[in-house]
């Protein structure tokens, strides 16, 4: 029974009053009504200025690190309750293999930026961009980036096919970066979304005006954006181009990425011929890109490039595994692996261009365009007639060049198989594209795969290799993944989601400050060399986590080195090295006056002079980053360490902490000798019981 979808606006579902001009949706295998959609009346003011206040402040009390823990309760609490999404999604078509990569990869999508958020941003609100840049000779004035969130709102746009997965890429980062979300859904899946924004109002852990929704169209949204908004957009090319030429966006006040309908390419490499492993995952891949969400991906393959001699053969084991793997109907039953396009407005403009591409010298090799034979929910067989069903449908050009081919997508479940005759020209089939969100190669043939990089590696957002070694375990052509950049030039839309911290930091304002140590050490949270100390009194390392500060620092005293100390490390450590050995090599290699300590001995003894042995709050050194070796050492000199509290990260789940400790290491002539970075885990309390697993697990990690 048709229902008028709510909005979820200013932290209250909100029902339009007047329904009239609403869209109506209706299932895509039997053309009931399922929901009744409209905006209308909606105060976008309100709504906008609700997240830039109300969202902006709650976002903004906490740090990267909490908003990570939430994340990760949204996907338990999603996890609980998928089935009711499943259920809902079979109304668009979408069979339980589509919903996987729909709803479980948006489930993914939270547990993945949560994870690398704790592991990979401070437990802070500012991110730092690189290292220190020094801008005086005696270190009183510095430069550094930062990264800071926008002040605005992220307006996200999604298309209709991946109603789960598609706003949740979005929606992830923006939160980890503390940017509210106003989430615009596309109207013939929107009921899905509102499903998945409804049960995480019912956690009550949204923060206030985090997350926004708004069923139904809203023409003039882009005309309230101001400075500090930022859209995303996913859709068509086409819309996407009306929206990029906005006074807002091309003014710059608004940010504005796209990810847009490519025309994507799958080559199979000449050394995968029929019986190899590579042919058959190639066709095996074919298979689920042509399948899955009925083809309505906009990472599906539309392009099949193969060499010539090769077509009759893909052709001919696609056929036997449509045959043997593909049952079409309503998702309802239990047999069926593909389900109908979206509705049957998106079928008829599926067949259109089916006829664009067989009038532009296109043959039909596989499937039909007429309506196929279903699975009907009950189980029995024949015409759907109300349904927006479709077979899988395979064209063959004899000329590969052919412009439509390269330019005309059919949006539904349907490829175009395109032959070559040498790499290069396969290359240049994929460039014709005018840019893809990703291109897969099937070779095993490293020479083949480095020519093809060489050529489409510009082209492409993503560039996936499918060989014998990674067909079991490859995600697979039309599946992005969070660690990686989604997105892609030219047609693809010329912008990138996704791709781990990346799109984190999309949200988020690089700036460069400049200033002296002490105001960038109070703006950054992060010690710089030159800010104040607090050397002497009690050991750094018998402070607990709660009463450690920034800047506490412990100053060792001095240490001779000897020749039978270096000859000693030399034996015992097997490292024989000739500087460290023999003074007359040593001496004729112009880094070194002569016969030099090793380095990693300085850094050995520089744990010496700093520890506190006795059992206390430290309760690992679990690792060394950036270490630099800069003025060696000679028997005679003298050395010593000054090692300083410099960034301090409690976990927000542990009864611990990380501590980064900056490390230098000074000879006689107080001439710096090494820098880095020293990494321990520090208990909260003193005499706090700490979780021994979680610490052995955190050390194990690194």
């Amino acid at each position: 029974m048709s229902t008028i979808l709510p909005s979820y606006l200013r932290d209250a579902w909100w029902t339009p009053d007047d329904a009239s001009g609403a869209t109506t949706v209706h299932d895509a295998s039997t053309g009931e009504a399922v929901a009744t959609v409209s905006a209308r009346g909606v105060d976008l003011d309100a709504v906008l200025g609700h997240a830039r206040t109300v969202g902006q402040a709650s976002l903004g009390e906490l740090t990267f690190h909490q908003r990570a823990m939430l994340l990760k309760q949204f996907a338990l609490a999603l996890g609980e309750r998928k089935e009711e999404l499943y259920e809902l999604s079979r109304h668009s078509g979408s069979t339980v293999r589509d919903s996987l990569s729909d709803i479980d990869g948006g489930i993914g999508v939270l547990f993945t930026y949560s994870s690398k958020a704790r592991r990979e941003l401070p437990n802070a609100k500012v991110y730092l961009d690189g290292p220190v840049e020094s801008l005086s000779k005696d270190g009183s004035f510095l430069g550094r980036h930062v990264y800071t969130r926008l002040p605005g709102a992220a307006v996200q746009i999604n298309a209709f096919n991946f109603p789960t997965w598609g706003a949740l890429e979005k929606f992830a980062p923006a939160f980890l970066a503390g940017m509210p979300s106003v989430i615009k859904p596309a109207t013939p899946t929107a009921y899905v979304a509102e499903a998945w924004v409804r049960i995480l109002v019912d956690t009550g852990l949204l923060p206030a005006g985090s997350l926004q929704l708004v069923s139904g169209s809203v023409p003039d949204l882009l005309d309230r954006l101001e400075l500090g908004d930022i859209v995303g957009f996913t859709g068509s090319a086409s819309t996407a181009d009306r929206l990029r030429r906005h006074d807002n966006v091309q003014s710059g006040r608004v940010r504005f990425t796209s990810e847009t309908d490519s025309i994507n390419a799958s080559v199979l490499g000449p050394d995968a011929t029929a019986g190899t492993p590579e042919f058959d995952a190639y066709v095996k891949q074919l298979l689920v890109e042509l399948t899955t969400k009925a083809g309505q991906k906009c990472t599906a393959i539309r392009r099949a490039i193969v060499p010539a001699d090769a077509v009759t053969d893909v052709v001919g084991a696609l056929k036997a595994k449509i045959d043997e793997r593909v049952v079409i109907g309503d998702p309802h039953a239990e047999s069926v692996t593909m389900g109908p396009v979206v509705s049957r407005a998106q079928r008829d403009e599926v067949l259109r261009q089916v006829e664009v591409l067989r009038d532009a010298g296109g043959e039909l090799l596989l499937g039909s365009t007429e309506a196929p034979e279903v699975v009907r929910a009950d189980g029995t067989v024949g015409h759907a007639e109300e349904g927006a069903f479709l077979s899988p449908m395979v064209i063959g050009f004899a000329d590969a060049a052919t412009p439509a081919a390269h330019e005309i997508e059919a949006f539904g479940p349907v490829a175009t198989v395109l032959p070559y005759r040498t790499v290069a020209e396969a290359a240049e089939l994929v460039t014709r594209g005018g840019g893809s969100l990703v291109t897969s190669v099937a070779t095993h043939d490293d020479e083949v795969a480095r020519e093809l990089m060489t050529r489409i590696g510009a082209y492409n957002g993503r560039v996936l290799f499918l060989s014998r070694d990674n067909a079991r375990t490859s995600t697979g052509h039309g599946s992005p993944v969070p660690h990686l950049v989604h997105g892609g030039p030219g047609r693809a839309g010329g912008g990138e989601e996704l791709g781990g911290i990346r799109a984190v930091l999309h949200h988020m304002q690089r700036t460069a400050l400049q200033g002296s140590p002490e105001t960038l050490t109070a703006l950054t949270g992060v010690w710089h060399a030159g800010a104040a100390s607090a050397a002497g009194g009690r050991h750094p390392f018998r402070k607990a986590l709660s009463e450690l500060r920034i800047g506490d620092q412990v100053a060792s005293a001095s240490r001779a080195v000897t020749l039978d100390d270096i000859e000693n490390f030399a034996r015992f450590t097997g490292d024989t090295f000739y500087a460290h050995m023999d003074e007359a090599s040593a001496a004729a290699n112009p880094f070194f006056p002569g016969r030099v300590a090793h380095g990693y001995l300085l850094v050995s003894w520089a744990a010496g002079l700093f520890v506190d042995p006795e059992p206390g709050p430290v309760l690992a050194n679990y690792g060394l980053e950036n270490l630099r070796f800069v003025t060696p050492v000679s028997p005679g000199d003298e050395i010593r360490v000054v090692l300083t509290a410099k960034q301090i990260t409690p976990r927000e789940t542990d009864d611990y902490g990380e501590v980064r400790w900056d490390a230098v290491i000074l000879n006689q002539n107080d001439e710096l000798v090494a820098s880095y970075d020293v990494l321990t885990l520090v208990a909260k309390t003193e005499g706090e019981r700490v979780d021994t697993g979680a610490v052995r697990e955190e050390v194990g990690a690194r």
